[in-house]
């Protein structure tokens, strides 16, 4: 008798671990799914305010009043949520180098700047003309068909323009770290042989040949004065002989440019990146275009990602000297 007590005994404690075991186990799942809907809820809250943040953006650019028009040169405007807050960087495509028409010098300039050696960016410069251009031949140092056969590439040049900057990943001799520097910098938006230096970001200005180094970080100060106070853009400082080498300087020689709104009919990138107080964010990339007079929607999407937040976040100390405006989100309600 006393055997069997012990045995139920001891039988009683087994299934009493076992269902403490399995409530544990029940609560610990409960809590996962819990934060996995939290999470999930949170997130799309933070794309909500991005998204909000396009549509103030495209709200702006169509501002009839050109003083209050949002500038498309790289600046950043902040919207105040009562529980989260959005950023919005608007660049022009017209500020940005078109691999398709700048010719072979400013090329050579963009990319003596690229994290790779001066003879690879000789090479992938004349790689790039010889993608876009029409015929078969070979320039000095460039790939055509049969480089790329002779590389065991199943694809060949295809002897017309970019369709995108993604194209730019095929070009031989070109990798995944130089299409990553190079992929904030061009275009194949603008149609333009140069870059327009009012409409151009600080990142932009740094890599073109004939701006003066050591003064950037002054014009984008300015600029950005005269974008919160409603003036036109200031002198750019360039210099006097674009031809020279990178690294090297010149007389500088400022060129007053007014931003009369050009670059804004073209296309246009539109960064928004929403942060919630529990410190949860959310990206968008868009590239926008102003649509034809008989479209009903004002803009048209020619790009759209999410969360691709390889730039660096807008949240950050060097981002603030890109602040131009802070609004409250009443002030967008009517």
């Amino acid at each position: 008798m006393i055997r069997l007590k012990g045995f139920a005994l001891v039988l009683v404690l087994w299934v009493l671990s076992l269902l403490t075991v399995m409530a544990g186990s029940f609560a610990l799942s409960m809590r996962r799914e819990a934060a996995i809907v939290t999470g999930s809820s949170t997130n799309a809250q933070a794309m909500a305010v991005a998204e909000s943040g396009l549509a103030v953006a495209e709200l702006m650019l169509l501002n009839p009043n050109q003083l209050k028009r949002w500038h498309t040169d790289g600046s950043i405007y902040q919207i105040d949520y009562a529980e989260s807050k959005v950023r919005i960087r608007l660049l022009a495509e017209t500020g940005k180098v078109d691999i398709n028409s700048a010719d072979q010098i400013l090329l050579q300039g963009l990319m003596a700047y690229a994290p790779v050696e001066t003879e690879l960016q000789t090479k992938l410069v004349n790689s790039i003309l010889d993608w876009r251009d029409a015929d078969d031949l070979v320039r000095i140092e460039g790939a055509e068909k049969k480089d790329y056969k002779e590389a065991g590439l199943s694809y060949r040049p295809r002897n017309r323009p970019f369709q995108s900057i993604e194209e730019l990943q095929l070009v031989l001799g070109m990798d995944e770290q130089v299409f990553k520097w190079l992929e904030s910098l061009v275009t194949v938006y603008s149609g333009q042989p140069k870059v327009d230096l009012t409409q151009a970001a600080k990142e932009v200005l740094q890599v073109l040949p004939e701006i003066d180094a050591g003064l950037i970080d002054g014009y984008i100060a300015a600029r950005r004065e005269s974008a919160i106070n409603g003036l036109p853009a200031p002198a750019v400082p360039v210099v006097s002989n674009p031809g020279m080498a990178a690294g090297q300087t010149g007389q500088s020689m400022p060129v007053t440019a007014v931003n009369d709104g050009a670059g804004q009919k073209g296309a246009i990138m539109v960064v928004t990146e929403a942060r919630l107080d529990d410190g949860t964010t959310a990206v968008i990339k868009a590239l926008i275009k102003k649509s034809d007079s008989q479209v009903s929607t004002p803009f048209q999407v020619l790009k759209w990602q999410r969360n691709a937040g390889d730039d660096g976040s807008l949240f950050t100390d060097e981002k603030d000297d890109l602040l131009v405006g802070q609004y409250a989100e009443p002030e967008f309600n009517n």
